[in-house]
C-alpha cells in the first residue's frame, strides 16, 4: 500500500474523540505486524480506546518516537461537499476529515514502514499513537506512563501535528473547565421565592472577563502570537423559557498560558468567584474538562538540531495552538512538533491535505530512518 491507500483507508475509519476506536488501532496493529514490528495496544481505563505503541529496531537502546493521535474531531457541519469519512481526491488535494490533524501523518509514518523495517535501526524508531487528543488530550497520559516498560528512553519525541513539516520547538499550554451555578426556579413574577443561576452566573462571567483583560498587560512571550496568556469564554448556557426563574446555567471556559505559567492556575479567580455564591445558597459544580502544558524547546538541544538536517529549516519558536508534546516533555522526554499540513485546514468543513504534503513526510520518516541506521 502507499501512503494514498493508507490514507484512503484511516479516513473512513470515524475514529471521532470519545468514542471506540479498536477498529482503526486494529487496523493499524494488522498493518504493523505484517512488516515484522512489536505492536502492544494499550487499553485506556474506558475499556473501549486503544493507544498503540510499536518498535522497529533494538527497543533497549534510546531511539526516537514519531508520535500521533487516531482520533479527530466530529464531521457534522452541512458544508462538506462529499462524505467526510470517504477521500475524496481532486487534483493535489485529499479531502476528508482528519487528512491534516492528523491521520496525513500517520498514513506517511505508516507507508514509511516497509523501508524502516528493511534497514538494520542501530537507534530504533517508535510509533505513538493515541486516542481522545481532540476532546484534551485524554489518550496519551497513559501512554506515557507505560513508556518505561515498551522503551529505553528516548531521545526525542517528534509529534506530527500539521507544521507545513517546519519543526516547531514551543506551544502554549491550555486549561478548560466547567462551572455549573444551581439554584431555584420559580414563576418570574416572584424574584424573591427563588435563585436566578443566570444573575448568579454573571459575577463569574465578570471574573472571566477581567482576568482575560489582564492577560493582556503581560507577561510577555514575543514567540506567541499574542505574546501573552489568555482566558476567554466559550460556552454560556441556562434557563427554560423567559417567565421561568432559571435554576441553573453552565459556563465553559479555557486559559491558554505561555511557558512558564501553569494554565489550570489562570482559571482561579473565575472559580473562587464562583464558589463564593454558596453563601447565597446556590450550589456549585467546578469540573476541569481538560489540561496540559506548554512546550519549550532549547533552541541548542539536539533534536532541534536534527530536525534541521532533516527539514533543510531552522524550526519555529512557537505556536499558539497546543499539542501533547507539551505532555511528553513534562515527562521528562525533549520533544518538537513537525508534521505535514495546515492547522488552518483542520476542525473545518472539507478538510484537506496535498498530496505533495503527504509525500515529503513519508521521505522526512524515511530520513530519520536513514539517520538511526548510520
Amino acid at each position: 500500500m502507499d501512503v494514498f491507500d493508507i490514507l484512503d483507508r484511516l479516513v473512513t475509519f470515524p475514529s471521532v474523540a470519545g468514542r471506540p476506536n479498536g477498529d482503526i488501532a486494529g487496523w493499524i496493529e494488522t498493518y504493523l505486524a505484517e512488516h515484522s514490528m512489536q505492536v502492544t495496544l494499550l487499553p485506556g481505563p474506558e475499556g473501549d480506546r486503544f493507544n498503540l505503541f510499536a518498535t522497529i529496531g533494538p527497543a533497549d537502546v534510546p531511539g526516537y518516537i514519531l508520535s500521533g493521535h487516531m482520533d479527530v474531531v466530529p464531521a457534522s457541519e452541512p458544508q462538506w461537499s462529499s462524505n467526510p469519512f470517504a477521500l475524496r481526491r481532486e487534483g493535489e488535494r485529499l479531502y476528508g476529515r482528519g487528512t491534516t490533524d492528523m491521520k496525513g501523518f500517520l498514513a506517511a509514518t505508516l507507508a514509511a514502514v516497509p523501508m524502516l523495517a528493511g534497514q538494520r535501526l542501530a537507534r530504533p524508531i517508535h510509533l505513538a499513537f493515541s486516542y481522545d487528543e481532540e476532546v484534551g488530550c485524554r489518550g496519551v497520559p497513559h501512554l506515557i506512563a507505560r513508556l518505561h516498560e515498551l522503551c529505553a528512553k528516548p531521545l526525542g519525541v517528534i509529534v506530527g501535528e500539521p507544521s507545513g513539516l517546519r519543526a516547531v520547538r514551543g506551544h502554549k499550554g491550555k486549561a478548560a473547565a466547567r462551572v455549573i451555578i444551581s439554584g431555584r426556579s420559580g414563576h418570574s413574577s416572584r424574584p424573591d421565592l427563588g435563585l436566578n443561576a443566570i444573575h448568579a452566573m454573571a459575577g463569574a462571567l465578570s471574573a472571566a472577563v477581567s482576568e482575560a483583560d489582564r492577560l493582556m498587560n503581560g507577561p510577555f512571550d514575543p514567540a506567541f502570537e499574542p505574546p501573552y496568556s489568555s482566558l476567554q469564554a466559550g460556552v454560556v448556557a441556562g434557563g427554560h423559557q423567559v417567565n421561568i426563574i432559571p435554576d441553573t446555567c453552565t459556563l465553559d471556559l479555557e486559559a491558554r498560558a505561555i511557558p512558564g505559567i501553569d494554565p489550570a492556575s489562570l482559571l482561579a479567580p473565575v472559580k473562587a468567584r464562583a464558589e463564593a455564591l454558596v453563601a447565597d445558597g446556590f450550589r456549585i459544580e467546578w469540573t476541569p474538562m481538560s489540561a496540559y502544558p506548554a512546550m519549550s524547546l532549547p533552541p541548542g538541544a539536539p533534536l532541534a538540531g536534527l530536525l534541521r538536517e532533516l527539514t533543510g529549516e531552522v524550526p519555529l519558536a512557537a505556536v499558539s495552538y497546543g499539542t501533547e508534546a507539551g505532555l511528553y516533555q513534562a515527562a521528562g522526554f525533549d520533544a518538537i512538533i513537525c508534521g505535514p499540513g495546515d492547522i488552518a485546514r483542520a476542525h473545518k468543513p472539507d478538510e484537506y491535505i496535498l498530496t505533495s504534503e503527504l509525500t515529503a513526510c513519508q521521505r522526512l520518516v524515511e530520513a530519520l530512518g536513514a539517520h538511526c541506521a548510520a
